[in-house]
């Protein structure tokens, strides 16, 4: 595929970094995605290969033996893995294309660093909120119970620590990095020409206020009610069918891409996972290019994006039975 619209409203099964490679230069108008962590895993080799062994139908471990230890040279190796993936990025995005990464609270620094090094602008970081999370905290009852002491001054080392665990508290919060390419002459010379670059301050959030790098969950009070308000995805967002263990939610991406593009504009995805990214901009009138490397996500993204098209034409009113 040589011709830019030979990408356009895809989904390719394939090696991000590989596929990506094969894109032509500057066609893009905006990147959003959710890169995989791998954080969480067992070896430090930033491969797929060992984590999926553990967990075939997902690409971050959820369930660990106790005591695992995380190592900083994880960070460093996603760090290295990253920092190619940036780069293709950068090629294939337009001059002042904006580029929307969602990442975690221990990886951020390593994540802005990879695509700044890459030649990004790092133009702000935002923050969306939530309450739906599990705390991740781990008692150490079961350390304890492998030292060699006698069952009495076990339990009483129990009791003496039974409020402090690891230092891990319940996450409520995601970074967003909002990186740009370098744009070509001024601000409004780029848009003029690329129609990117800038962020359309229409797109009001809550009480007809600007837009805000604070994304907050809703419910949570009504002073709150100034700024976007976006929960988790429910059951009936994402499909009983969907297993993928990190699904956004579309309101949020749907948010991101009227911020920085315009109709008809070109979403890319690198991991698209599940397809959030792909609804999204059909949502909003754009196009999208998915890649994923794990077919039963392509799968799943393929389904949601029948199940919108089944959607749309029964909201128009056309029979497709």
């Amino acid at each position: 595929m040589n011709e830019p619209t030979e990408w356009i409203d895809r989904l390719i099964c394939g090696d991000a970094l590989q596929v990506l490679r094969k894109m032509p230069s500057e066609f893009v108008d905006a990147v959003l995605t959710d890169p995989p962590y791998f954080y969480d895993k067992l070896d430090n080799e930033w491969k797929l290969e060992r984590v999926e062994k553990r967990l075939p139908s997902q690409r971050v471990v959820k369930h660990l033996p106790p005591g695992m230890k995380f190592d900083p040279e994880q960070g460093r190796q996603f760090y290295r893995w990253f920092l190619r993936v940036a780069q293709e990025l950068l090629r294939v995005l337009k001059p002042g294309g904006l580029f929307f990464c969602f990442s975690s609270p221990r990886l951020y620094h390593r994540l802005a660093a990879a695509v700044e090094d890459a030649g990004f602008w790092v133009r702000d970081c935002f923050i969306w909120l939530y309450l739906q999370s599990q705390p991740k905290a781990m008692g150490l009852h079961h350390f304890i119970d492998r030292l060699p002491l006698s069952d009495e001054a076990k339990q009483q080392l129990k009791e003496q620590l039974s409020h402090w665990k690891t230092p891990q508290v319940k996450s409520c919060y995601e970074p967003i990095l909002v990186a740009q390419k370098p744009y070509e002459g001024t601000f409004l010379e780029n848009m003029l020409k690329h129609q990117v670059g800038l962020f359309n301050m229409q797109v009001r959030v809550g009480d007809n206020m600007y837009p805000a790098n604070v994304l907050l969950v809703d419910g949570i009070n009504e002073v709150m009610d100034k700024y976007f308000l976006v929960p988790k995805p429910m059951v009936q967002e994402k499909g009983e069918f969907n297993d993928h263990p990190a699904v956004k939610p579309i309101a949020l991406c749907e948010h991101l891409i009227r911020l920085a593009t315009v109709e008809g504009a070109i979403i890319l995805d690198p991991f698209v996972g599940s397809g959030t990214t792909a609804i999204a901009a059909k949502n909003t009138s754009r196009h999208f290019i998915g890649i994923d490397i794990n077919p039963d996500y392509i799968a799943i993204a393929q389904r949601r994006l029948r199940e919108w098209r089944l959607n749309l034409f029964e909201q128009v009113g056309i029979s497709v039975s």
